[in-house]
């Protein structure tokens, strides 16, 4: 008899310690935002500690750190995966496609951080929806700008309807990480291209909070610009997709629209879709043939309705990704091939003003009246008056300068920042093992522009023309090798080439060959230029066409004498040429 009551006291206790494990185990996943009835967002340290609980309560979910940022701290990515399979190497030889999700790049942007929290959440605790993903991988970056994030405030968003408090748009070196993808001035941007290279996403959103014209819609998107992303994948964002997640959307309730590119003027004059050129983040995934989108939800819109309305989107984006999985996988399969298969590449392109669509636009009625602050007029518009009206939408572009695709590039060796953000990009390359002479193209800057104020910690250039010389060159051992027939096709074209939008010509990579080095006196030069003149007829010849074609060349000894050196062996071949030679 004792020996049975024994064991019932035993069975009693070891039953009330599973009840006081399995309550301590039981974890609270309200977030902030819902905590607080739609009115704040969670702080960095709350969004990471939610992550951490949440993969430790369910094993789809993995959270792994990738990468140091400015902050001091390490960027964080969280994986969904159905079947517990958290190997990309893996991933990618499957049917599974990526969706690459990344939040508060702009921290008092910070719909998209609590939109997924509360995404990932509603995943792992429905079995239904962790079975339909089976072929789906979710992937979200929870807080990008880290530096901006810990930097929280309540006043920098002035345009802006909630939450309470939230973080600033620079990073900790004050940097707006939304331009900064193809420059990668920050260690964020490297972690973010860690990243994006071990996903490999099939689709990406960068979510957004809007600044511009206001109107009735509380969201609004920026598709990668289907021109730009080009090929089948192009007339796949703009025919398939985006109808699509419009149509999605419209069933939920939601109307969205385009993202308003308009500043201080109204919509109804119509506009044109944004053009996200590698500096963005839209651009920089296009390089690497990813469906890409920006959602913006409306500043002036509550809180509460912004979330939901990204929550919703979000879901129409899975939603679709499982649908079209195969076709997306197949399209991006031969994506590389179709672009090498053209041989020339579009590096700029300029708006079609004759080509557009016609939106039935939802805004309020706007005009100018006299400020109350100010002795002008200010742009006023009245919520009481929304009207439906025909917009003009401007959304395609056309190539405004296209190159032939070389064989290869030949950086030459010293230009260790161009190369540290090849390795970066998983770019292959080889290095010369011997001093080796190739015929190549020779590039020379032949003219830019330079903005006369700084632009995210540069001076950039814009309408870089360039001339090129075919001629034989003797590389050096230890020179860089690059060959286009590669994955990184399009980011070869356009970082190296210095007439594309955003290549490392623009961003001052190489601004130390627009100097000289080397120069004259003139009263010691004059001797040798009268020699020069007297054995060389064709650059006097030269020389006397230009004084009779130019008046103020012609009123100018120094800028003659000038043009006889750099006519001159003595004028240094580095000025003005660029370590980047083409292969033919």
């Amino acid at each position: 008899m004792m020996y049975f009551k024994n064991r019932l006291f035993l069975a009693l206790i070891t039953l009330f310690s599973g009840a006081i494990s399995a309550q301590k185990t039981v974890k609270d996943f309200t977030t902030t935002f819902e905590k607080s009835k739609g009115t704040e967002t969670s702080t960095y340290q709350e969004t990471i500690t939610f992550y951490k609980e949440l993969a430790a309560a369910y094993p789809e979910i993995s959270i792994l750190e990738m990468g140091e940022t400015d902050s001091g701290f390490p960027l964080h990515l969280v994986v969904f995966s159905a079947s517990k399979e958290f190997d990309f190497n893996k991933i990618q030889l499957s049917k599974k496609n990526t969706i690459l999700i990344n939040n508060a790049i702009h921290p008092g942007e910070s719909d998209g951080v609590d939109a997924s929290m509360m995404l990932l959440r509603y995943l792992v605790q429905d079995k239904n929806k962790i079975k339909k993903l089976e072929n789906t991988i979710i992937a979200v970056i929870p807080i990008y700008n880290i530096g901006g994030a810990l930097n929280r405030n309540s006043h920098s968003r002035a345009n802006q309807n909630g939450p309470k408090e939230y973080g600033f748009r620079g990073n900790a070196q004050n940097f707006d990480l939304k331009r900064d993808f193809i420059k990668a001035d920050t260690k964020n941007a490297k972690a973010f291209a860690e990243i994006f290279h071990l996903v490999k996403p099939a689709v990406f959103i960068d979510t957004h909070v809007s600044n511009g014209a206001d109107y009735q819609y509380g969201i609004t998107h920026l598709f990668t610009q289907h021109n730009n992303l080009g090929n089948d994948l192009g007339e796949f964002i703009e025919n398939v997709m985006r109808p699509n997640i419009e149509a999605s959307l419209l069933k939920k309730d939601i109307i969205i629209t385009p993202y308003v590119n308009v500043w201080g003027t109204t919509p109804e004059a119509g506009f044109s879709q944004f053009f996200d050129s590698p500096r963005y983040s839209t651009g920089y995934t296009t390089l690497f043939n990813t469906l890409g989108m920006m959602v913006e939800t409306h500043m002036l819109k509550p809180y509460k309705q912004r979330v939901s309305a990204t929550y919703s989107l979000l879901e129409s984006v899975i939603d679709f990704t499982m649908e079209k999985g195969n076709e997306i996988k197949e399209l991006r399969q031969h994506a590389v091939a179709n672009i090498l298969a053209k041989k020339t590449y579009p590096i700029s392109f300029e708006l079609d003003k004759n080509t557009y669509s016609t939106l039935q636009f939802k805004g309020y009625e706007g005009s100018y009246i006299d400020s109350k602050v100010t002795n002008g007029k200010r742009l006023f518009y009245d919520r009481a008056k929304p009207y439906t009206k025909p917009v003009k939408y401007y959304n395609n572009y056309i190539a405004s300068k296209e190159i032939q695709l070389p064989k290869a590039y030949i950086l030459k060796q010293g230009w260790w920042k161009v190369l540290e953000r090849l390795k970066d990009n998983h770019i292959e390359y080889t290095v010369f093992k011997k001093d080796t002479a190739i015929i190549v193209e020779e590039q020379h800057i032949k003219d830019y522009k330079t903005s006369t104020k700084p632009f995210e910690g540069h001076f950039i250039h814009s309408k870089t023309e360039v001339s090129s010389i075919t001629k034989k060159v003797l590389f050096q051992k230890g020179d860089i090798y690059i060959p286009i027939q590669q994955n990184g096709v399009r980011y070869l074209a356009e970082t190296l080439e210095a007439e594309a939008t955003d290549s490392f010509f623009n961003w001052n990579f190489f601004d130390t060959v627009l100097e000289q080095k080397e120069h004259f006196s003139s009263y010691v030069f004059e001797d040798i230029a009268e020699k020069l003149l007297l054995e060389n007829p064709t650059l006097r010849d030269l020389l006397n066409q230009k004084m009779n074609t130019d008046k103020d060349f012609a009123k100018s000894p120094e800028a003659q004498l000038d043009f006889i050196y750099k006519n001159s062996p003595y004028y240094e071949s580095a000025h003005l040429k660029l370590p980047v030679y083409k292969v033919f």
